[in-house]
């Protein structure tokens, strides 16, 4: 895969995104050759998945030169490269976000790395607030669409040929027959599912009630400060992409309690078992795909 990509840059001159990613794909294969079909961002509430997987190695940001490294409380940081079921994975225990300060390259550098090592499917999970009113915390909801006018665009910028085109389609940026695979598990499982958009804001400020009326009126039904930039860098790879949100908590003004940061480690950890149920029965089906 490397070499593929390597071939294409011949006699130009590299991209500094672009040459940093390559960069980083080397410094993985010299430690693993793992081929993997689906990759996996692990959210809040899923910081233990790998006891579900038949794990074949692991690799700690840290060790990849120039790989950006998550300081928030809960995401540990490394790549876990395994099995579920039959099913080869490699899953990001911890990701970065973009208010942490890193450029929005870097925040979608590990979702592009994971393509280049050989993923066709992006599977992402985070913790959430309701926006949607007849929502609750602990319900998980599957994303159908999503909103990002709010947080910088990865694509900005000179373009990366070698990754994708100038000007990608987002149609249909949640694969339809992914969803399919998921709502059938969820039921098969006895799993409430809620379906709905989700919309990624900076941080690392909650929103403010105001902010969630807006959201609510532009048909949000869930918002947090992650995913979305990864799923355009993902889109712009050509990579199918799936998505579940854990409702850890009511936005501002559902309630009259102030948000904060534990809260939401609390109930996506009491959310937890569902949660890691739904993502390993639908990867299992990814299996046929």
């Amino acid at each position: 895969m490397y070499c593929r990509y390597k071939k294409r840059t011949e006699g130009k001159k590299l991209n500094q995104v672009y040459e940093k990613l390559l960069a980083c794909y080397e410094c993985v294969r010299k430690k693993t050759d793992f081929q993997p079909k689906v990759a996996i961002v692990l959210g809040s509430g899923l910081g233990d998945y790998a006891e579900h997987i038949k794990v074949i190695s692991e690799i700690p940001y840290s060790e990849i030169e120039g790989f950006p490294v998550s300081t928030v409380p809960g995401h540990a940081g490394r790549f876990i490269f395994g099995y579920v079921d039959k099913v080869p994975v490699v899953c990001m225990k911890g990701r970065v976000h973009y208010y942490e300060g890193y450029p929005i390259s870097d925040v979608v550098l590990p979702v592009r790395l994971m393509k280049m090592m050989g993923a066709e499917i992006l599977f992402l999970t985070n913790a959430a607030g309701g926006v949607n009113t007849s929502f609750h915390a602990g319900d998980l909801m599957m994303i159908k669409d999503q909103i990002a006018v709010f947080a910088p665009n990865p694509l900005i910028g000179e373009n990366i040929d070698e990754l994708g085109v100038r000007f990608p389609d987002m149609s249909t940026v949640y694969d339809r027959e992914l969803q399919k695979l998921m709502v059938q598990a969820a039921k098969d499982n006895g799993i409430f599912l809620q379906e709905g958009v989700y919309a990624q804001l900076t941080g690392p400020s909650f929103e403010s009630p105001a902010e969630i009326r807006m959201l609510r009126g532009m048909g949000v039904d869930a918002v947090g400060m992650s995913t979305v930039v990864e799923a355009i860098a993902a889109n712009h790879m050509g990579m199918r992409i799936c998505g579940i949100s854990c409702i850890s908590n009511l936005a501002a003004g559902m309630t009259a309690n102030p948000l904060t940061h534990e809260e939401v480690q609390e109930a996506a950890d009491m959310a937890a078992p569902n949660f890691k149920k739904l993502v390993t029965e639908t990867v299992k089906r990814m299996a046929a795909e």
